[in-house]
């Protein structure tokens, strides 16, 4: 995988908000983002251990830049209806086109489709995508520090508070955690991939997570294969899981799901 990946990734985002801007101007995506809507507790719903001691944000994931096609063919409804059933705690919809093979859509039809508050799991560079996210019906963002100053981080968690927009904040390292605390991130994510070179490994989190504050509610995002690795992470302090490719590629993700969950620490 080219340790470039990211910048290519963040390049086309560009192209694809400035597009979107010409089709729909921003002051008028502002507009639409501030008609009153079904809001899901996302981040409440992580703020303390679920049913087993773990919650699991499951993810919808047709494909990504390391794995090429995981699932092209996926139907957005039905498997967050299986995530529902197996006891997810939340859903992650990747909407990135180019890279991920995601969409506005696939976010749209799988809230529509089930109970749990959605987080929008994407690229976000411009508050132009707050608002867009808002409109498309999430409940939740994920922004990454990795591809962001401090000042983008803090306008953004501002422009989503506004329009009731929970904040899931992706680091990858001490300095990214730390840059992350002073905006005032409550959800922080530890992403055991390496955006720039895509090799992941569970012990980034494991190694990170005493960094984060006593009031900060923290995620382990990626690499996350089977039970051992819920139990290796739940030792380390961790209730919260983002879990995308083995639950795409499982037989039975509702069952798989269950097995996740059965790994926890514990009931609440």
């Amino acid at each position: 995988m080219p340790s470039d990946i990211l910048k290519k990734i963040v390049a086309a985002k560009h192209e694809e908000v400035a597009e979107a801007r010409r089709k729909i101007p921003e002051d008028r995506l502002r507009e639409e983002a501030q008609a009153p809507r079904d809001k899901r507790p996302f981040f409440d719903r992580l703020a303390a251990p679920g049913p087993g001691g773990v919650n699991i944000i499951a993810e919808i994931k047709r494909a990504s830049p390391s794995k090429g096609i995981i699932q092209g063919d996926l139907d957005a409804a039905k498997q967050a209806v299986r995530y529902e059933r197996g006891g997810a705690a939340a859903l992650s919809v990747l909407t990135d086109r180019d890279y991920f093979k995601g969409s506005f859509e696939d976010l749209k039809i799988a809230r529509n489709a089930c109970n749990l508050p959605v987080l929008r799991k994407d690229f976000i560079i411009s508050e132009y995508q707050v608002y867009e996210t808002a409109v498309m019906g999430a409940d939740a963002i994920l922004l990454i520090v990795r591809i962001l100053t401090e000042g983008q981080i803090r306008r953004f968690l501002n422009i989503a508070e506004q329009f009731d927009l929970d904040v899931l904040v992706e680091t990858h390292s001490a300095a990214e955690i730390e840059a992350a605390s002073r905006t005032g991130a409550r959800l922080v994510g530890i992403n055991n991939r390496n955006l720039n070179s895509f090799e992941t490994s569970i012990d980034t989190a494991i190694r990170l997570a005493s960094l984060l504050s006593p009031d900060q509610a923290a995620v382990a995002e990626s690499g996350i294969s089977g039970p051992e690795d819920i139990r290796s992470l739940n030792a380390a302090g961790f209730h919260n899981f983002l879990i995308g490719e083995s639950l795409v590629r499982a037989t039975d993700p509702t069952a798989w799901l269950k097995d996740l969950i059965a790994a926890g620490g514990g009931a609440s």
